[in-house]
């Protein structure tokens, strides 16, 4: 635990979604909330068909979705939030032809219900 969920619009050709996904697993580590470096997964999908509100111009996404187990306070989860959407702001240079979204939601998952067994 944690499970990082990361969507980003096909436009995006620039993103290095590797390089993505490391630093935000990074991030999560130096929060300092979790115990080892092994228990961050996280993941991508990209998402070919999309719509971004009425507008015909080129727009794009990309939508964090942090699942933890329950039990944290506001001020920690919003810790993580504003840590994680600070690092996809920096990222690199956006398209400046595509309007960008970038989002962060987290999401608690019922800690007595969770189970997970590490093989290997």
């Amino acid at each position: 635990m944690p499970h990082l969920n990361l969507e980003y619009t096909a436009n995006l050709t620039n993103l290095a979604v590797e390089k993505t996904l490391l630093r935000l697993n990074n991030v999560l580590m130096a929060s300092g909330q979790f115990g080892s470096e092994f228990d961050i997964k996280s993941r991508a999908v990209k998402v070919e068909s999309f719509q971004v509100g009425t507008s015909l111009s080129p727009r794009g996404f990309v939508a964090v979705k942090l699942s933890l187990l329950s039990g944290r306070s506001p001020q920690v989860k919003q810790q993580l939030s504003q840590s994680l959407l600070t690092a996809l702001q920096d990222l690199g240079d956006w398209p400046a032809d595509i309007q960008v979204q970038l989002s962060v939601q987290l999401v608690d998952m019922d800690r007595d219900s969770y189970s997970k067994v590490a093989i290997g």
